[in-house]
């Protein structure tokens, strides 16, 4: 008896541990098991106290009377599975008659209490069927972005997890242009870093605008096709990004193969279904902060600065076709940063935020597409960087850490796959100009001297 008590006592010592210190760990090794047998349970009823159950049909009501038995009871929704994964549980249950997928997201918080699950999140899979995906611990916490089994895809980067425990992917080809907003020290920088990294080892060309005379882009520039650090350069720049969107569109025209025994499978409107051999390589412009690209004090700057708007609005509204791909970063961006601002955003239609320092930066966001997103978004803690809330134009809305990458990883990334750096004839005046990469010799040995 002593024997079984001390075992079961370290064994809880050793669970207590790992629930503290390695929270996955301990998900694997006991966590899985309890939440199972909890959800199983615990399921009618917490079902029937959270208003998720129907009352029974008629005819089995007057079969109770004609058999006289009791009154039957309120079902719950069938489960039709429960799968564990490595982060949480997904149940899959089917409606019943009367009952909505809204009335199983609006009672996630009360699931999550009930199950005691760390998050609770409902999405309809089917007409009838509601999956509950559910965590088991705090995957934000200490984030640890999992080993893809096959690659990402041509134009798909992974660069945060979910609070769900699956990964968020920035796929261009399904969301074209995006904006990510952050206050500083909110973790804006480091998802634009993760981002660049990711790209780096796709056949795609990165262009970059930053005006802090480089200090974000510069570091990564073996990667990059273009680079400008000042606004002056930048306006040069998006110049000839539209008139290499021009010629893009010409080769579009001249490939498009609209005769009448060509299948309609192989006409084509973009640069992804024209042959590989005559593919433009696409294009993905990051721009550091457009805050600097909007600002002015004289009125020659003004005109540069409509210029720069300009070239902007009709890259995010013709660039889609032509492979070319924004990505918009800043602190705040709003009407205030002058006529024009407002039209670039309805072009951005995915959405990113960080922390911010009020409430007006999270709907210079989400204002227009999701107001429970504004709300989530100012609710992030300073203590937590990296945590953002990610949005589209549906009006669905997902927090986010993304994994910290410190710039010499990035660096070294960018580096190792600087041979992927495709030149662009439009921008070969903006190459970056870069030192050759040389070894640092090694540190000289000092011989002891001889004693006679």
């Amino acid at each position: 008896m002593t024997a079984l008590t001390v075992t079961l006592a370290l064994v809880a010592t050793v669970a207590l541990l790992l629930r503290w210190q390695r929270p996955a760990w301990y998900w694997m090794t006991f966590g899985i098991v309890l939440a199972v047998v909890r959800v199983l349970v615990r399921y009618s009823s917490v079902m029937d106290a959270c208003g998720l159950t129907v009352p029974p049909s008629r005819w089995r009501l007057a079969l109770a009377r004609m058999a006289s038995r009791p009154v039957p009871e309120s079902r719950a929704p069938r489960i039709l599975r429960l799968r564990p994964t490595r982060t949480g549980l997904v149940l899959r249950v089917k409606l019943r008659a009367g009952q909505d997928a809204f009335d199983f997201s609006a009672s996630a918080d009360r699931l999550r209490h009930s199950f005691v699950m760390q998050n609770v999140t409902a999405r309809e899979i089917r007409s009838g069927v509601v999956e509950l995906r559910m965590t088991g611990y705090d995957v934000l916490k200490r984030v640890h972005m999992p080993t893809l089994a096959s690659g990402p895809g041509p134009m798909r980067v992974p660069v945060a997890m979910r609070e769900d425990g699956e990964v968020f992917y920035r796929d261009y080809r399904q969301t074209p242009h995006a904006l990510n907003v952050g206050a500083t020290q909110s973790g804006k920088s480091v998802y634009q870093r993760n981002l660049v990294a990711g790209l780096a080892a796709l056949d795609v060309a990165l262009v970059g605008i930053d005006c802090k005379q480089g200090v974000e882009l510069a570091p990564l520039a073996r990667r990059f096709t273009a680079l400008a650090d000042n606004p002056d350069t930048a306006a040069e720049l998006l110049d000839a990004l539209v008139e290499h969107m021009a010629d893009v569109y010409q080769l579009i025209r001249r490939e498009q193969r609209l005769s009448a025994d060509v299948p309609d499978a192989e006409i084509t409107a973009d640069i992804w279904d024209l042959p590989d051999d005559l593919r433009p390589t696409p294009i993905v412009l990051v721009v550091d902060e457009v805050a600097e690209l909007a600002l002015y004090a004289t009125r020659d700057e003004e005109k540069r600065r409509d210029r720069i708007i300009t070239a902007l609005v009709r890259l995010a509204q013709l660039g889609r076709a032509a492979g070319i791909y924004l990505e918009i970063c800043g602190q705040r961006f709003g009407s205030e940063l002058g006529k024009g601002i407002t039209m670039l955003r309805a072009q951005l239609t995915g959405r990113t935020a960080h922390r911010v320092n009020d409430e007006t930066s999270a709907n210079m966001a989400f204002g227009d597409i999701a107001s429970d997103a504004v709300l989530a978004t100012i609710q992030i803690r300073t203590d937590r960087p990296g945590t953002a809330v990610a949005c589209d134009s549906s009006g669905g809305w997902v927090r986010i850490r993304t994994p910290h990458l410190t710039l010499r990883r990035a660096v070294n990334t960018c580096n190792s796959h600087a041979d992927r750096t495709p030149a662009i004839a439009a921008l070969t005046a903006f190459r970056p100009v870069l030192p050759s990469l040389v070894k640092a010799p090694a540190p000289a040995t000092e011989t002891a001297p001889v004693l006679a």
